[in-house]
């Protein structure tokens, strides 16, 4: 049975961690099963080498039956090699359970965070995702080897039960109880595990949300003087994260010492009662070497129960985690009302922006943040009453707000991949197809980085992406590149400078090529000779089509048709770029001190270039 790691990965189970360990298991049943009959069959064969051995010393070696002997000897050569065969047959049926399960859990936790789209980050933390994708995952698929070797430790413990029932009712009694009392020696253990491995995992998820904040922030806090100041306080979480850590580690140490311990003293008292009862003459040579040996093959099993349990309690642990983050539900769509059928207006009411169709708007704030929520309740990623034409776009059905309208984040993440799949699909962009997941769709935002064949490939769509990279001022990114479109492209393009990121991003959100485009400071991290260039060929490429950029930059408001001065997140005025810098003193000192910074930064990156011996770009 192969493992798909690309085929559905069904529905889960999202009622419990032990339901969700349940569905793991019933959705590979013949593997699990085939599993389960491999190692039960291969630990009873362990305990037959013991019985065989007993047979050849009472039936050859005892009474000089040398054909006997030869006879048993053959045939524990015999079950040797077939439960060789079938140790290394579970083993690989073990690993495909496991990876099938890690597969299927990434797919539907993958799945289920493209599903929440918009709302993934307002009801989870950064941190939480990545504990589930780094650790429970593994830990969840580790649990299932109670499928296979935990099955079969059963059978192997139940048939030596009944083997040493044929040597002395007492040590089957002494056996069969033998186990059970291990179990209930070990469970409280196993709760304050369960307890503390929840806490561990909680505080884990929390630091390494912090740790992804501290890395992207590390510039800005540096530069109010605050890295110290965060960095005590991560110290001081990563210490308590420490202390847990070793709360864990001590309970798990138990576990294992007393898992270890409390077998072999039962062994050992098994192995006593067998040698007194040889001594009293109440079993012969031949039966005392088989309870050496069953008490031998024992091990085997009753390790196996020890581990089985450790490692459920931990995969319930991480089950319960995978859960609740699967019960996440994304905000309510219950838009019935059609969306305007020709360009409509875009109003939010709550800072008086109007969005007229067919032109470039351009919002202009102190507070960037004030403009990223404007583009947010314009392109309904918040809950607001904005409207689209006279319809609110809360009546309007999502799949139809996504597929034509598409927010452009400033640091909106790029997929692994060739820089062809990171700009754009192969498939050339058609509007109206909308579905929930369009937005990442569209701009290429997918996990799934396969090429298309050649013959899929159409010049239509070679030109779109030709275009995009024009538009978005990229070709020298391109060329700069070792296999130019086909070059391989890091995670969130780390292998990019910031400005060249910035272009790629413009570039995706221009190959969506959507009806109307609302970018949050797309040319921030550029050069002013560069942002004069993109800034042309947008109002250029974009003729016709609504698009609406949150900047402050003169060099993007000078080619703007309207601006919307915006003060305390409210339109304060409205008009062209030099009517307001004319009329409004407000907007002249804000568009005056971005363009004494925009200066600045040209005159250093010239100085530099001289000082290198090359030109400025």
């Amino acid at each position: 049975m192969r493992i798909d790691a690309y085929a559905d990965p069904g529905i889960p189970d999202r009622r419990g961690g032990w339901r969700y360990l349940a569905w793991l298991v019933r959705r590979q049943w013949p593997r699990c099963l085939a599993g389960a009959v491999l190692a039960s069959v291969w630990m009873v064969l362990l305990a037959a080498t013991p019985y065989l051995m007993a047979r050849a010393v009472d039936h050859g070696l005892e009474p000089g039956d040398l054909g006997a002997l030869a006879g048993w000897a053959g045939a524990m050569v015999a079950v040797g090699g077939v439960n060789a065969w079938l140790g290394m047959m579970r083993h690989r049926t073990m690993t495909k359970v496991r990876m099938d399960a890690n597969f299927r859990t990434v797919k539907v936790v993958v799945a289920h965070a493209t599903r929440l789209g918009a709302a993934l980050r307002a009801q989870v933390g950064t941190g939480e995702v990545v504990t589930i994708g780094v650790g429970d995952v593994q830990t969840i698929s580790g649990s299932l080897t109670a499928v296979g070797p935990g099955v079969g430790a059963v059978a192997a413990y139940a048939t030596v039960g009944g083997l040493m029932l044929s040597v002395s009712p007492r040590l089957a009694l002494v056996v069969l109880l033998g186990v059970p009392l291990l179990a209930v020696a070990l469970g409280p253990l196993m709760g304050r595990l369960q307890g503390r491995e929840t806490e561990y995992r909680e505080r884990q998820s929390v630091l390494t949300a912090r740790i992804g904040d501290l890395a992207g922030g590390l510039r800005v806090l540096n530069g109010l003087g605050g890295k110290g100041l965060v960095a005590d306080a991560f110290r001081r979480d990563s210490g308590r994260l420490r202390e847990q850590g070793y709360r864990v580690g001590a309970v798990t140490s138990w576990i294992q010492a007393l898992g270890m311990g409390l077998p072999m003293l039962f062994l050992a008292l098994v192995t006593w009662m067998g040698a007194r009862l040889a001594a009293q003459g109440r079993i012969s040579v031949g039966e005392l070497v088989s309870v050496y040996g069953y008490v031998v093959a024992l091990g085997w099993p009753v390790a196996f129960l020890i581990e089985m349990g450790h490692q459920l309690s931990r995969g319930v642990v991480a089950a319960r985690r995978v859960v609740a983050f699967l019960r996440l539900e994304p905000a309510p769509d219950e838009g019935t009302r059609e969306a305007p059928a020709e360009p409509a207006v875009l109003y939010d009411p709550v800072s008086g922006v109007r969005i007229t169709p067919g032109r470039l708007t351009a919002l202009v704030t102190p507070r960037p943040s004030d403009a990223t929520e404007i583009l947010d309740r314009l392109g309904r990623y918040t809950p607001s009453d904005a409207t689209w034409g006279d319809i609110p776009l809360t009546e309007i059905p999502l799949p139809q707000i996504r597929s034509r309208i598409l927010v452009a984040e400033a640091e909106a993440d790029l997929f692994a991949g060739p820089l062809s799949k990171v700009i754009g699909d192969e498939e050339t962009p058609v509007r109206g197809a909308g579905s929930v997941d369009s937005r990442l769709r569209r701009v290429g935002a997918t996990s799934h980085n396969e090429p298309a064949p050649a013959e899929q490939q159409s010049g239509a769509d070679e030109s779109a992406h030709s275009k995009a990279i024009h538009t978005a001022a990229a070709e020298d990114v391109v060329r700069a590149l070792p296999d130019g479109l086909e070059t391989p492209i890091e995670a969130q393009a780390r292998n990019l400078s910031g400005g060249q990121r910035q272009r790629i991003r413009l570039a995706r959100a221009l190959h969506a090529d959507p009806e109307i485009l609302l970018a949050a400071e797309p040319t921030s991290a550029l050069d002013a000779h560069t942002e004069a260039t993109v800034a042309d060929r947008l109002k250029r490429a974009r003729k016709g089509r609504t698009t609406v950029l949150a900047a402050t930059s003169p060099l993007l408001l000078d080619r703007a048709d309207v601006v919307h001065h915006l003060v305390d997140g409210k339109v304060a005025a409205t008009g062209t770029h030099r009517e307001l810098l004319d009329t409004e003193p407000g907007y002249r000192a804000l568009v005056a001190r971005d363009a004494e910074a925009e200066a600045a930064a040209e005159e250093t990156a010239t100085e530099e270039a001289t000082a290198e011996g090359e030109p400025a770009r």
